[in-house]
């Protein structure tokens, strides 16, 4: 398409604003922010899904506890309130915990994250949130030889950790689900759902609140230590400080280098035509992924649009985050790129949205959930994109801790999970994480487009050095 043609297309984009989601149900009142010290059972830093959904089991498990959470916007601001929707059952880390603590020890993770999905899904239902979810499942696709290896390989690596009731598709198969131009083969998975991430989490903030926990907003936590939560307006004393703040940790005093702020970019298109629908297909509604390298996350929203993410600009320098998403214009170009890649008959069709927003990654790539029983202090993150369902069984996981910690329980599955306690090194100062992260995916994407022009069976040597250099290999 020409340059001119583009601008024809995209114009009238609503660039940032926080996401489509919260353009599509509108921002909420901001609630009140901290006036003063205060003091609790249990403070929570971060009004995201994990500290929403620990706020919300440890006020189950136990009501008589008194807990603040602290958010420096509101709820859903960032990673929450910006995601692609999936609800599914992705893990960071199970291979590497398969290596630490045996195949068994992943397999229960697996399982535990096989039946989170149904647990929000359950959890939701029941505190009455309508979040436009369908369960459809996970639907990922190969559009290349090499990608086809890839899929095959993943399909049987999951068949191994336990999870029998996936599907391996053909090219006809996979075209009677969704018609992806040039799509040879597809895998897909029941634990999986779309849903609206900002209905979420708005939601769960009013359910969390109906059940007698204190958020304030507008308060930003400049500095956690033991039984001290600091922000401008006054200091939060308790027992317990949990850290659940994601992609915005390394804003916290001391907490530079410990999780990485990688950028994930955003569009949503205009409400699609009956035609077409027709055209695509897409009826199942699945939630749509790739086998890419750098690759691609989709959705068929509720009120009939494709929206579509990948990685944009993946990092700033110095662990720098956005402030309300809006998004570079080439990026925005190279994602409409890729929805009429994929859906040719579209080339036509307007994107309306287009956001950015920050996902945590630890070193490892390892998702983990920690409470330090000498200090009190806690955290649970580093989910690499897939904490939808993630910060869930971590927020349970938390809870658990908590309790046994506190004396109100005992162990439980949940907290002999492995990553309960898992330790990860930090990233390296500047500049060279940026130069690594940078490098990194100009690598990923050369690899990609080397397997498309070839059309070799075999995985790009380049995407090999990658992941080495990642510490993903």
């Amino acid at each position: 398409m020409s340059s001119s043609a583009d601008r024809a297309v995209n114009s009238g984009i609503v660039n940032g604003g926080i996401s489509y989601w919260f353009a599509d149900d509108g921002l909420p009142p901001v609630r009140e922010p901290l006036t003063g010290d205060a003091h609790a059972d249990v403070v929570i830093v971060g009004g995201g899904y994990t500290g929403l959904w620990t706020a919300y089991y440890l006020k189950k498990t136990a009501p008589f506890l008194r807990i603040t959470v602290l958010e420096q916007k509101f709820c859903g601001y960032g990673a929450s309130g910006r995601n692609g929707g999936w609800l599914y059952n992705g893990v960071a880390g199970r291979d590497r915990y398969a290596k630490l603590h045996g195949h068994e020890a992943a397999v229960r993770l697996q399982q535990a994250m096989n039946d989170t999905v149904d647990e929000v899904i359950r959890a939701a239902a029941e505190e009455g949130i309508e979040a436009d979810v369908h369960k459809g499942g996970v639907l990922e696709v190969a559009r290349t030889p090499a990608q086809l290896a890839r899929l095959r390989a993943f399909h049987e690596q999951e068949l191994v950790f336990g999870e029998k009731d996936r599907e391996l598709y053909g090219a006809r198969a996979t075209a009677e689900r969704v018609r992806v131009a040039d799509a040879v083969g597809s895998a897909w998975t029941p634990h999986g759902a779309r849903l609206n991430p900002a209905k979420l989490v708005k939601g769960l903030a009013a359910a969390v609140e109906a059940l007698g926990v204190t958020i304030h907003e507008a308060t930003p936590v400049t500095e956690i230590r033991p039984q001290h939560a600091v922000t401008p307006y006054g200091t939060v004393r308790a027992p317990y400080v949990l850290r659940c703040t994601e992609g915005f940790t390394a804003s916290l005093k001391g907490q530079k280098r410990t999780w990485l702020p990688m950028n994930s970019s955003m569009i949503a298109t205009e409400p699609l035509t009956d035609e077409q629908w027709a055209a695509i297909g897409w009826n199942g509604r699945e939630t749509l992924g790739d086998m890419a390298h750098a690759y691609m996350y989709a959705q068929r929203t509720a009120d009939g649009r494709i929206a579509l993410g990948g990685r944009g600009v993946p990092y700033r320098f110095g662990s720098r985050t956005d402030n309300d998403g809006r998004t570079q214009p080439e990026t925005v170009a190279a994602l409409r790129d890729l929805l009429v890649a994929f859906f040719p008959a579209l080339a036509g069709v307007r994107v309306e949205h287009a956001w950015s927003g920050v996902l945590g990654v630890p070193r490892d790539w390892c998702a983990t959930v920690t409470l330090d029983r000498s200090t009190g202090l806690g955290w649970a993150g580093g989910y690499v994109g897939s904490g939808v369902a993630t910060a869930n069984l971590a927020a349970r996981t938390l809870t658990d801790l908590v309790q046994v910690d506190s004396g109100q329980g005992g162990p439980t599955p949940l907290t002999a999970l492995p990553w309960a306690g898992h330790k990860v090194r930090r990233w390296e100062p500047e500049p060279l994480r940026w130069l690594g992260v940078q490098g990194m995916y100009a690598t990923y994407r050369t690899a990609d487009r080397r397997e498309t022009l070839t059309h070799s069976a075999r995985s790009s040597r380049l995407a090999r050095v990658a992941d080495r250099v990642a510490g993903r290999g």
